[in-house]
């Protein structure tokens, strides 16, 4: 089977996919920037027997890490797994979609992912929201090439931001109230932190859209915090939260190739 990994700044997402393409199992990692490659190989394994697996089940592994202090922990780890190196997501490889950037090695491992997986599964033009550390808008055009998007504070830093820095709000959960009026502290916090990122999605997507002339594109909401946003809003097509795994299986396979079976 084929393990796909997302490594991001605060936390890292893995599913384990079949032949077919199904995701046999999926885990969600806490990033750990001080980790060795043989403390991600006894991590990893424990995630596998946890759930009925093993090391001999994972026959394939690629990644995308956006921490580069441990993207060499991560390959040293896989290829002591497989016993040969993994695929690694990088800026500039052949990743079949053309990137019409004018550094297109600028552009983030999770971001060419999210792209060729969008395309893969809601065709072109199409818009990709990720909202994890930093909240990133990712372009599909027409022609179906990427075109770059947007990259903003993620909802955790602002709220992080917020709470460091005004000394009489505390911590509050991230979710969407009822009301943009909040009528109390909490409710107001939550609502300048939620509805204001659903409000900032809503405003970007409608600038690009604009901009590119692509109105028809589908919407597609992805990262930790995106069904939350999504309460908020009705700017998404779509809520795909598995988008950034499919992307990496999906540049495996055309690395090597192959094409969804």
């Amino acid at each position: 089977m084929f393990l796909a990994i997302d490594v991001g700044n605060t936390q890292g997402t893995l599913g384990l996919y079949d032949e077919t393409g199904a995701m046999r199992h999926g885990w969600r990692m806490a990033t750990t920037s001080s980790d060795t490659a043989d403390t991600l190989r006894s991590r990893l394994g424990g995630y596998l027997h946890m759930d009925g697996f093993d090391y001999p089940d994972v026959t394939e592994a690629g990644f995308a890490c956006v921490v580069p202090v441990l993207s060499r922990a991560w390959r040293r780890c896989l290829t002591e797994v497989l016993g040969r190196p993994p695929l690694v997501v990088s800026p500039g490889m052949d990743c079949g979609m053309e990137i019409r950037m004018p550094e297109p090695r600028s552009v983030g491992a999770d971001r060419i992912a999210n792209a060729v997986a969008a395309r893969a599964d809601y065709g072109a033009p199409v818009i990709v929201v990720d909202f994890g550390t930093a909240t990133n808008i990712d372009v599909v055009d027409a022609t179906g090439a990427y075109r770059g998007g947007t990259i903003s504070p993620g909802l955790i830093i602002s709220a992080s931001a917020l709470f460091e820095r005004a000394a009489k709000l505390s911590s509050v959960p991230i979710e969407a109230p009822a009301s943009v009026l909040g009528d109390t502290t909490e409710t107001a916090v939550q609502s300048g932190l939620v509805i204001g990122a659903a409000a900032q999605a809503e405003g970007l997507v409608a600038r690009i859209k604009a901009e590119l002339d692509i109105e028809s594109a589908p919407v597609v909401g992805t990262g930790g915090l995106a069904r939350t946003v999504s309460q908020a809003t009705d700017v998404f097509d779509s809520i795909d939260p598995d988008l950034t795994l499919r992307g990496i299986r999906d540049i495996w396979l055309h690395v090597n190739g192959r094409t969804r079976g």
